[in-house]
């Protein structure tokens, strides 16, 4: 067996270094150099003494038949010669045979300790013992390669998130020393981060969320940094590296989240209130206008006081339609939180569908639940979703069924009913956004301001078989 020039190479490298530490530090480094070498040849030097010993019987019996037989001092002396040379090279080739291998070995264990995974030993086969440790080390050289491959990958992949995301991210280790931090920290901080690696986190400002309790949960504070201020969930959790323990904390940034969600949300109610209050008062200005006009007229006809009572007669009603909607904006306003208390599943749903006196409503009877809810809330929101109900089976001459059923650890109460279904599923909960004639668009969006009050959800979508709408209201048990 033998190793490619690579492996050679390498060894060589190993040899020199060794000398080189030899000669830096003498006393130390020769002993430590005669030491291994006498390691390094000691097996060598028992093998050829072993093999010579394995030989050494049948040479002494061969020379001793040769000097005492009938030979010439010629033919003596040229067979010993011989038989000595032939025992001999037998030894020193049974020493290459096993030393050689092993050395090869070598060469590939250093190889792969110092990272170098390309080198490969040659003639490895599954016909010998040798030949099988052969294959095992050069296929472990390739899982080894595979591995480092997909750890540099994996860390590339890492480190280019950790520097895209848009969190400040904060890597401490036991003495409270920054060892790590992303882009998004460094314009936290409007400092590089060769400015802030190793610090400390009281310099940072950062040792109270550091050091503060609740088991890991995140938590949201109000901070001030040089490169923005604002409200930031801080999560923290702790890792090793190298054996030593370090804790990461992670910086969000809720400031920008929440006033672009609250942007969004006044321009949605802006964009309802403006509907509503133009369909009111675009026909209260016209109406104005027209009896401003009839009133000045020098010569006015006849029936004018039918007309201006009629004119002021769908004033009145518009600003009685707005007065409402008005109203409905401050119901939603003030919706109070809940007082939770035992309540009986079976009879509130019970109770509720026998309010609705339009339409016989159908109550699919599910087991017996008590939860810890405001009935009276409770009570409000399924009058919505049944009344939504009716109004729309009324529609089609379809029917309404109200059930409840418990899927694991919630409760889901649901209202089915046969109308024409939902048209604009991304509107229903805008505030004051309605299809129905008449309709305030609150309804929908105070029924889901309870159901989350009682940490739920309220959710509306069409049925998957028939025409008509699935109301569904999940309830903590």
């Amino acid at each position: 067996m033998s190793v490619s020039s690579k492996s050679e190479e390498l060894y060589d490298g190993v040899v020199r270094r060794e000398a080189a530490n030899s000669k830096a530090r003498p006393a130390v480094k020769a002993s430590v150099a005669v030491q291994a070498r006498r390691e390094r040849f000691s097996h060598g030097t028992r093998v050829t003494l072993m093999a010579l010993a394995a030989g050494f019987p049948g040479v002494l019996v061969s020379l001793v038949l040769l000097l005492g037989g009938d030979y010439t001092p010629k033919v003596q002396w040229t067979l010993g010669a011989l038989i000595l040379c032939c025992w001999l090279a037998f030894a020193l080739a049974m020493r290459e045979r096993v030393v050689r291998p092993l050395q090869t070995l070598s060469n590939l264990l250093a190889a792969l300790r110092e990272g170098d995974y390309s080198i490969r030993a040659r003639g490895a086969n599954h016909y010998d013992a040798l030949g099988e440790v052969l294959l095992e080390v050069n296929a472990l050289g390739e899982t080894l390669r595979e591995q480092r491959l997909g750890a540099m990958e994996a860390t590339a992949l890492l480190r280019a998130v950790m520097e895209e995301i848009d969190v400040a991210v904060f890597a401490f280790d036991g003495d409270e020393r920054l060892r790590l931090v992303n882009r998004a920290g460094e314009r936290l901080f409007a400092q590089p981060a060769a400015r802030l690696l190793g610090r400390r986190a009281e310099e940072l400002g950062l040792l109270q969320s550091l050091r503060a309790d609740g088991n890991g949960e995140p938590r949201t504070t109000q901070m001030t940094f040089p490169g923005g201020a604002g409200r930031w969930s801080v999560s923290r959790s702790t890792f090793r590296q190298r054996g030593s323990p370090h804790r990461l904390l992670v910086l969000t940034d809720l400031s920008r989240a929440l006033r672009e969600e609250e942007l969004k949300a006044w321009q949605r109610i802006v964009r309802v209130l403006g509907h509503e209050l133009n369909n009111s008062l675009a026909p209260i200005k016209s109406i104005a206008g027209s009896l401003a006009s009839l009133i000045s007229k020098p010569q006015r006809p006849d029936d004018w006081q039918q007309d201006a009572q009629r004119g002021l007669d769908v004033i009145a009603t518009r600003a009685e339609a707005l007065s409402r909607f008005m109203a409905s904006y401050a119901r939603l306003a003030r919706l109070p939180p809940p007082r939770f208390q035992p309540v009986d599943v079976g009879s509130l749903v019970q109770r509720v569908a026998n309010l609705e006196s339009r339409l016989k409503v159908g109550v699919a009877t599910g087991p017996a639940v008590v939860v810890q809810a405001d009935g009276d809330q409770l009570e409000q929101l399924l009058i919505n979703l049944l009344h939504n109900g009716v109004d729309a089976s009324l529609e089609t001459g379809g029917g309404v069924e109200v059930g409840w059923n418990k899927n694991g650890t919630q409760l889901d109460v649901w209202v089915k009913d046969e109308g024409p279904g939902l048209s604009d599923t991304a509107n229903l909960f805008v505030p004051f956004f309605t299809t129905k004639p008449g309709g305030t668009g609150v309804g929908l969006v105070l029924s889901r301001q309870i159901a989350e009050a009682h940490g739920g959800t309220l959710t509306l979508e069409n049925r998957q078989t028939g025409h008509g709408c699935t109301a569904r209201l999940r309830l903590p048990l």
